[in-house]
């Protein structure tokens, strides 16, 4: 046996080929010859590949919660903080461009935006942040319809770790619209005795903790935006900044978050 890498690949899997990095690395179409352009698309196609595989985690994580198999779930939902984690870091690079740099490309774009990612719509979907008029944007992709209107017929990630309250003796509705006092008394509760309801507690927690990754890059985007470009419209036809900024109030969890005030 030698240490000699293998030099030769006609024949074998090689890490291009593993990857699909032809069509990775060719992915990229800039619509005008300006520098900056091209870390505008990178960015956010990299965001783009973070949101699919957060997606997976988010996915495996709420089947394992439905099935009580709470310990492989708070694994799946460390990882997809720690994902979201990555997201904000990413917001520093694009940070470095400036307001005369985007707006000499801006108008390449037409009305294409962040707020049409159905990804990210997918994300809010699926852990319970449900607004069927954000289909809309969609409308001219009906695959993509398909995807998200799926995703509205199953129960959201919140729903399931209401379920793992409901199983576990607490009274709560099977359905709800949040926030709701029986969950919130149901979460207090647990929240008031660790010790006797530790998984429920550990699980309350990694939401808690994704859910703070989450609200950050969304803070960090609302920063970056304005930085960039202002107060001025999105390209989508949002109000860019003061729409990001009503963003900024949206709980995905409201009772984890309330119930802190009356402990």
């Amino acid at each position: 046996m030698t240490d000699d890498p293998v030099m030769k690949f006609a024949d074998k899997m090689s890490y291009t080929d593993y990857l699909g990095l032809d069509a990775v690395l060719t992915a990229q179409h800039p619509r005008t010859d300006q520098h900056d352009e091209m870390l505008f698309i990178v960015q956010h196609q990299v965001t783009e590949l973070w949101m699919r595989l957060a997606l997976h985690e988010l996915d495996a994580a709420r089947s394992a919660i439905a099935e009580d198999r709470l310990r492989p779930a708070f694994k799946m939902l460390t990882r997809v903080a720690r994902i979201f984690e990555q997201m904000n870091a990413a917001w520093d690079v694009l940070r470095t461009m400036t307001p005369s740099e985007y707006t000499r490309y801006r108008d390449a774009l037409g009305q294409s935006s962040g707020f049409q990612s159905w990804q990210y719509r997918l994300i809010e979907f699926t852990v319970g942040n449900r607004n069927e008029a954000m289909l809309g944007p969609h409308e001219h992709r009906p695959d993509i319809v398909e995807k998200l209107r799926a995703e509205l017929a199953r129960p959201s990630l919140y729903d399931t770790a209401i379920g793992c309250l409901a199983r576990a003796g607490f009274d709560v509705p099977e359905t709800a619209s949040h926030p709701d006092d029986r969950v919130m008394t149901a979460w207090t509760e647990v929240y008031r005795d660790p010790e006797t309801h530790w998984p429920l507690y550990e699980l309350a927690e990694k939401l808690v903790d994704f859910e703070d990754y989450f609200r950050r890059w969304r803070f960090n985007h609302v920063t970056t935006v304005e930085r960039v470009i202002g107060f001025k419209r999105g390209t989508g036809g949002t109000g860019g900044v003061s729409y990001l900024k009503r963003m900024l109030e949206i709980e995905l969890f409201p009772e984890l978050w309330h119930l802190r005030t009356n402990l």
